[in-house]
């Protein structure tokens, strides 16, 4: 499977936050991926582009909070969330870069 660009459109960047690295324990990995993203593709794209097999996708959506910003209100954007959790044996290092 060759890597294609719509695949780096598809996954934005690696989360790492505590929640993220209790999840690698448990052979999964966390990705901020596009809006308008399926399982299938974003289970596509992680294969491609880290050459993993992936057993499952989870994805979540969280909305923007509204934030104070020189006093005025302002919105952040909602983002969503995939945990990719990976078969047995495969690894992805997402400290370094891609």
């Amino acid at each position: 499977m060759s890597v294609k660009p719509e695949h780096y459109d598809i996954i934005k960047k690696p989360i790492i936050t505590e929640k993220a690295t209790l999840a690698s324990e448990a052979n999964a990995v966390v990705f901020q991926v596009a809006m308008d993203s399926t399982k299938p593709q974003i289970k596509e794209a992680v294969e491609a582009v880290f050459g993993v097999k992936v057993k499952a996708v989870n994805t979540t959506i969280t909305k923007g909070k509204v934030k104070r910003f020189r006093g005025r209100p302002g919105v952040r954007s909602d983002k969503k969330k995939a945990y990719v959790t990976l078969e047995e044996g495969n690894t992805i290092d997402v400290s370094t870069g891609l």
